[in-house]
């Protein structure tokens, strides 16, 4: 079984039912080979409390786990022999066309492919699966 992966946040915004400050916290993670994310918040003044979840992580969550953890980037070696299978897994794994596909793999194979962690764990355990050494590393 594979090691889980998780990365959380805290941050304020505003409770859309009094516009007081809202503490929230936030979670991405890999867990059991899925990508997972929950967003908790409590209003300090209404008490007004929500929850959320799913598994393609909102953008405004994505950048906050990026501002406050940094990015992880993902790296290949060998990049020459395994193009076509990089952009196999990248086409199966992150929904995208050919040419997509071959745009994030020279990312990939130039080691400036970045993201959070969970994400960039995923990306390399699936490459892992399809043989390729791959590794997700915080600079």
């Amino acid at each position: 079984m594979e090691e889980l992966v998780v990365e959380s946040v805290r941050y304020s915004a505003r409770c859309a039912d009094c516009g007081a400050r809202l503490e929230c916290g936030g979670v991405h993670g890999l867990v059991g080979g899925s990508l997972r994310w929950d967003i908790e918040s409590v209003c300090s003044a209404c008490g007004q409390a929500t929850a959320a979840c799913g598994q393609d992580l909102p953008a405004r969550l994505r950048d906050q786990l990026l501002a406050d953890n940094g990015p992880t980037t993902l790296h290949v070696t060998a990049p020459s022999a395994v193009r076509v299978i990089v952009m196999r897994v990248l086409r199966a794994e992150l929904g995208v066309g050919l040419t997509e596909a071959k745009a994030v793999a020279d990312q990939v194979l130039a080691g400036a492919y970045s993201g959070t962690l969970p994400q960039v764990e995923y990306l390399a355990r699936k490459l892992r699966m399809a043989g390729v050494d791959a590794v997700a590393t915080r600079p």
